[in-house]
Formats: structure tokens, sequence, C-alpha cells
């Protein structure tokens, strides 16, 4: 079979390929024999994720995913631009008006089922449109979904219907937001098919562009994932990010401290409370993440000491796979949230002395209080 024949993968969009086995699109001649009579054509990598979790290197590289989303620019379409509202700062896109050009952007929300439901929807989608807006995007309409959950997808696919008018529609984001997710579940609402692309907590699922019809001769159009080095997938094991990519809602925890007090989150993160009087601080993590508080003065040697036993993840024997520890310091002037991109965030009152860690080459950052 050549590449000229252009049959891809409904997984991920690569196109499919009989002869390099470590090549995007391979699969054996007898899956594509039954691949074609059954009408389901996935490649050897989406198979084994979709059955077996299974996640293969791929070798497409930032250029390459930037090159596909540069097609966005010279489209007439409306952006579905979709964000992880747990990782709201991992799911920017660096320069996004380059790749929309005068199109309309509709922001989505997703996840929005990991946050507790006590958060006012209302407030939190203002939250979301003001730091859309400090990022320079300016959404003509904001709005909160589940793809998981499938709660509010009527509501966006009206959404995408009144604001397309003559126009295609193409969905972007990072890697890891949720976006194939959410397109099986407008597949689903539309025709019935069920988890049509694949989909994975690893980042890089979809690796070309996936073109889906509308009735009305233009296309729904999954694009791949853009690449964020600094989220916390790019760092962890898969048994260890399995352990702190929240899969329901987070079960917020608070704690009182007087400075010069440290709380380990598991063995990949560190939060210290530095200077400032007796506060509440309210940690929002996965629920399985083990926080752990003892004296700043004793942090080092502690961590040293049971990384791996008591402050896990890493699991035992991953502890050389992840990269060490890096300490950022900040001076709040209001309420604010010291976030662990791809890991959570801390919320603190103002005019207190805070530092977080995280492994190198994840960023550790201060926001507006989301809560």
């Amino acid at each position: 079979m050549t590449d000229q024949e252009e049959l891809r993968c409904i997984g991920c969009g690569s196109v499919i390929q009989t002869i390099n086995k470590n090549g995007l699109g391979y699969t054996p001649k007898s899956a594509l024999e039954r691949g074609l009579k059954s009408g389901d054509l996935y490649c050897q990598r989406c198979f084994r994720l979709r059955h077996y979790n299974e996640i293969a290197p791929v070798s497409l590289t930032d250029d390459d995913f930037l090159a596909l989303l540069n097609q966005i620019r010279d489209a007439n379409a409306l952006i579905v631009y979709v964000v992880d509202i747990f990782d709201f700062n991992g799911s920017l896109i660096p320069g996004l008006h380059r790749f929309v050009g005068d199109n309309p952007v509709l922001l989505v929300g997703n996840k929005e089922d990991l946050l507790p439901r006590s958060l006012r929807r209302r407030k939190l989608t203002d939250w979301l449109r003001q730091q859309a807006n400090e990022a320079g995007i300016r959404p003509l309409k904001t709005i909160l979904v589940s793809a998981k959950k499938n709660h509010q997808i009527d509501n966006l696919l009206d959404e995408i219907e009144t604001l397309r008018g003559d126009r295609d529609v193409y969905v972007v984001g990072v890697t890891n937001v949720g976006k194939s997710t959410l397109i099986n579940q407008i597949i689903k609402q539309r025709t019935g098919v069920q988890d049509l692309i694949t989909t994975s907590r690893f980042p890089g699922t979809t690796l070309d562009k996936i073109e889906i019809p509308l009735d009305d001769g233009h296309q729904l159009v999954d694009t791949p994932g853009i690449i964020h080095q600094e989220q916390m997938a790019y760092v962890l094991p898969p048994e260890d990010l399995r352990l702190v990519a929240p899969q329901k809602e987070i079960k917020p925890h608070t704690y009182q401290l007087s400075d010069e007090q440290t709380i380990f989150l598991g063995g990949i993160g560190r939060f210290d409370y530095l200077k400032g009087p007796k506060v509440g601080v309210v940690a929002y993590f996965e629920n399985n993440l083990v926080l752990h508080r003892t004296k700043y003065q004793n942090a080092d040697q502690f961590y040293q000491r049971h990384l791996g036993d008591l402050l896990v993840p890493p699991h035992p024997g991953n502890e050389s796979q992840i990269p060490p520890l890096v300490r950022y310091e900040f001076k709040t002037r209001q309420k604010s949230d010291l976030v662990f991109e791809g890991l959570g965030w801390i919320t603190v009152p103002a005019n207190v002395t805070v530092a977080g860690w995280a492994p190198k080459g994840v960023a550790v950052l201060l926001r507006k209080a989301m809560i």
C-alpha cells in the first residue's frame, strides 16, 4: 500500500502504512484487511492504546504540530479552543492569535466535573474569561463542559451552530486537555458511533488533523494537540502520572500553617510557607496524591530520606526518572493560587511569602485565586 492512497487511522489521523513498524500509522497487513472490511481502521499504536492502554513514543516534533496548526490561519472557521480547567495555565497556547487570524473563538473549559460542586459555575466562567483576556484571547463566548461526563455537550453543540455560520469548525488545544474525548461525544451525539477517536490520559494522542463532515458540507476538524513541555505529563512515568491526574471531583484540603512550614506533594512537588502570620491555605490536588506536612528546616533531609516511600509518587525505582525539584519564590499581593502546572494548586492569602518546587521543566506560577 502506498501513502498516495491516504487511508487514515480513525483514531489519530495518521496515514496508514504497512512497511515501517516504527513509523506513524503502521498497521500489519492482516489488521489492515480486517479494518477495511469492518470500517474500523486503526493503526497499531491506536489499537494498543485503546485495548491495552499502552502508549508508544511518537516522532512528531513541535514544528510538525505547529505546521499543522498554521493551516488554521488560512481557513474560514470557528475556532473551538479547549482548555483544561484544572490545568488552565498549562492549557494556554502561546501566541494563539497567530494561528486563528481573524477567525472567531469559542472558549471551552473542559473537565469542570473535577472542581468542587460548591464553586459557582457562573463565577468560574467569569474567572476563565478574565484569565483568557489576560492572555490576549477574546472569545465570543465561554462555556464549561465535561466531555467525560457528557455534561453540557448539547449546549456546546448549540453554541457551535449559532456561532459558526457558514464556516468549518476547528477544535484546538494543547495535548491532554480532553479534545479527543470531546470530539467523541460530539460524534456520538450526531451519529451514535461511540469512541471513534483514540483517547488517553497520555499526551500526543491525535497525530494529524481528523476531519468530520457536517450536514451542510462543512467540516469539524480535530487538530493535533500543541505540545506544552511544561506540563507534568511530560516528566512523569505512566504509573506515576496515574496518581496525579484527577479522575473525579477534587476534595480540597485545608491546612493551618505558621511560617517556616512545608507541605510535600508526594515526591514531585513542595510548598514552603516562608513568612507571614498563621494562616489557612487550601490545597487542590488529585485525591490520591499524598500530602505530607513537616518543618521547613528539616524539609531537605526529609525529602532525601523518604522519596519513594512516604513521598510517592515517584514509585520505588522511578526516583532517578524524576528531574530534580526547582524552587520558585513569590510574595502575594492578593489572594492567590500557587500553581504547579499539571498537578494542582494551593490557595494562599495576600501579603505572605511562599515558595513552590516542581520537577525541572514544570512551571510554578502565581495567579489570581480561582476559588
